[in-house]
């Protein structure tokens, strides 16, 4: 349950003063729908309104607070003219400028020969000087109750900064004190202030250094959001360490005899990483191991010698996939690979109906099944095993923490090996798997060539289609990916479809299109017409980012690839190329090329590194865009940049650690404070532990 003194924190936003429906709706696509999730939108700008000049002084562009005498109202002769109200001081003439305004009001607040002082933008046109719309206009005895400094919020279409303004203050005004859940000599050692006063002054920047992710008050705060999710992590570790594990040591017999048809040698990496995996497994606490490899690093071979170590052992290994279509390519891969060795393979999906379906279920019960490759279907109830000693998860930031340990549950303490084909920063790897042993996986196996990688303008683009005729009349196969156009997947479609239809005026039947809201059924369907070579261009959303393995595909053009991140990129060039023979990469770009993308072409041209291209995207463009909506799974941090933030992030996980040897049940004074804190940043899952460990 959550403690009652958050309560207040977490009521919806409509319960403020003068939020409504419509407002609420804004504020909740913008911030979130929470009265803790005002308090999280911190100010990103700030207006300083001490500057204050005679009319004159003022210069064109500067945000000014003036004091002037009210000379004459100069109403409209018809509502598209603007509203003037001319006023003045000892240097010279200011004009108020109003569009449609309420003439009532304006004559309300500025009277003629009263003095007031206004506040607001200045701008030159000709010889006058004027002020649009001021932001406040005060008399002079009200002085005092003008913000001299004013934060700045990230706004969205449609809501105006004045009641946003309003809201976030109220919201800041319910924030409770809360009991200290830092270490006191930590807190000494940092400068820190309290969590409140360190909330209120992130709020209330007095100049420019508050806004940067070094000052103080907000390293405090990212800290603290940084501790919640290390210390989530560490208590689902400890809890999986708890659970009494099985020793699984296999003979050999099986990889061996596997590893005799392989028409290749395992790299030194798989090596090292394979003797990592199956020490693992040989140990009675249960494995929970994370393998980081790059696009086709020659992950799933590691996997299969892993699984028949379970096998070897008398018991079962479960291989789950995020689609359909890699689920049946595995299947098909693994059991040619195990066909001489008598493994026993079966597949299951969500499209493993009726009879057929309670057949494999039947199978698996009774353990006459070796080895089970499925998708999301491997979760359900119904799914039992006769001995599940091995759970590989090809995870593609699909499945978060708690669904890694589900599928491990389904068997007596089954080990679990995540794996992920996109190299993740060292610092981000913490964020997300805290919880996990890491295992790296470096270098190709042999006879991958590299991606001859080009760019060009899109103004080139008829040529880069004549040259795409050409090589599909020649019996290539080719990935087209369309642009990602902001956030909208409605527009990522629209975009996709466009390009799907022209280039189907030359290549008729040829062309396939997948988009993220297309059915499964649907893009599996497409996917395996084009895998089968029936389709020979493939235009397609990011979707095809995961999850596809076309060896005959040897053309990826990207559209607009200034609007993709590194990562994103690298992974799209990894679809092509799985073959023997020569692929390329074309990333089409709208000139001008802006600083950022022209640096990420220039390292996709220079490196395949998918390591050394994710320290590279990170340093690019920080975690708010690499951790955005387009990289489901990530936690998303609203307070921590873990690109800045990096050091404090080590310190999370080292404090994390610390707490769990002195109090892994938060019993002390410092763990009930704790609870709080995972409470307040929405890591509560972790609190069930306590108890049900």
């Amino acid at each position: 349950m959550r403690p009652e003194i958050l309560f207040p924190l977490f009521k919806p936003v409509t319960t403020l003063k003068g939020i409504g429906p419509r407002s609420g709706k804004l504020i909740e696509k913008l911030a979130g729908g929470r009265i803790v999730d005002l308090c999280w939108h911190l100010p990103t700008g700030l207006i300083d309104r001490r500057f204050r000049p005679s009319v004159a002084a003022a210069p064109d562009g500067a945000v000014a607070t003036l004091t002037v005498s009210v000379d004459e109202h100069l109403p409209a002769p018809n509502r598209r003219l603007p509203y003037r109200v001319m006023c003045s001081d000892d240097s010279g003439s200011l004009s108020l400028v109003f569009f449609n305004p309420r003439r009532d009001y304006l004559n309300e607040v500025l009277p003629i020969g009263a003095e007031r002082v206004v506040s607001g933008r200045i701008s030159h046109y000709g010889r006058e000087i004027q002020m649009s719309h001021p932001d406040h206009i005060v008399a002079p005895e009200e002085i005092d109750s003008l913000p001299l400094v004013e934060p700045v919020y990230p706004l969205t279409t449609g809501l105006t900064p004045r009641p946003l303004l309003r809201a976030i203050r109220e919201a800041l005004a319910m924030a409770p004190g809360l009991p200290e859940w830092q270490d006191a000599a930590w807190l000494k050692k940092n400068h820190w202030r309290p969590w409140h006063e360190a909330l209120a002054a992130a709020h209330q920047p007095a100049e420019q250094a508050v806004l940067e992710a070094d000052d103080a008050d907000r390293r405090r705060l990212a800290f603290d959001e940084l501790l919640a999710n290390q210390l989530a992590l560490a208590m689902v570790r400890a809890h999986t360490r708890r659970l009494s594990g099985r020793a699984t040591k296999g003979d050999g017999r099986l990889s061996g005899a596997i590893g005799k048809t392989l028409p290749y040698r395992l790299t030194q990496g798989q090596e090292t990483v394979l003797a990592e995996i199956r020490a693992d497994m040989a140990e009675p606490q249960r494995m929970l191991r994370l393998l980081q490899g790059d696009v086709g690093s020659g992950k799933t071979i590691v996997a299969l010698l892993a699984m028949l170590a379970a096998v070897e052992n008398g018991a079962q290994a479960a291989f789950m996939v995020p689609t359909e279509i890699l689920a049946r390519q595995h299947f098909e891969t693994l059991t040619a690979l195990c066909a001489e060795a008598g493994v026993r393979l079966q597949i299951l999906t969500g499209r493993s109906k009726g009879k057929p379906r309670q057949e494999i279920l039947r199978a698996l019960q009774a353990g006459e099944i070796d080895i089970v490759i499925g998708t999301h279907a491997l979760f359900q109830d119904d799914v039992e095993f006769a001995d599940l000693a091995l759970t590989v998860i090809d995870e593609q930031h699909r499945f978060g923490v708690h669904q890694r340990l589900t599928l491990g549950d389904k068997g007596r303490a089954a080990d679990v090996l995540v794996m992920t084909a996109t190299p993740i920063p060292r610092t981000l790897t913490l964020t997300v798997y805290g919880d996990m042993d890491i295992s790296l996986l470096h270098g190709k196996p042999p006879g991958r060539l590299a991606v001859d990688t080009r760019a060009m303008p899109l103004s080139r683009l008829e040529e880069v289609i004549a040259g795409l005729q050409r090589a599909v009349a020649g019996g290539a196969s080719a990935f087209w990916v369309c642009p990602l156009v902001e956030e909208s997947e409605k527009a990522d479609v629209a975009a996709a479809e466009a390009r799907h239809d022209a280039l189907g005026k030359l290549f008729g039947d040829q062309v396939g299109l997948v988009h993220g809201r297309m059915k499964a059924a649907e893009k599996d369907q497409v996917m395996e017409a084009f895998a089968a070579g029936r389709l020979k261009v493939l235009v397609a959303t990011t979707v095809i980012e995961v999850g596809v393995d076309v060896p005959d595909a040897t053309i990826m053009t990207i559209e607009h690839a200034e609007r993709f991140g590194l990562a994103q990129l690298h992974q799209l060039r990894g679809r092509v190329g799985r073959g023997g023979q020569q692929s390329s990469c074309l990333l089409l770009y709208a000139e001008p090329l802006g600083e950022t993308a022209r640096a990420r072409i220039a390292i996709m041209r220079e490196t395949d590194d998918g390591f050394r291209i994710a320290e590279e995207d990170l340093r690019l463009r920080g975690t708010g865009e690499l951790l955005g909506t387009r990289q489901s799974g990530f936690p998303t941090f609203r307070l921590a940049d873990v690109a800045a933030h990096q050091d404090l992030m080590e310190a999370a996980r080292d404090d994390a650690r610390l707490i769990m040897e002195r109090d892994p049940e938060l019993n002390g004074e410092r763990g009930q404070a704790l609870r709080v804190l995972l409470y307040l940043f929405e890591r509560d899952a972790a609190v069930k532990f306590l108890r049900s460990g």
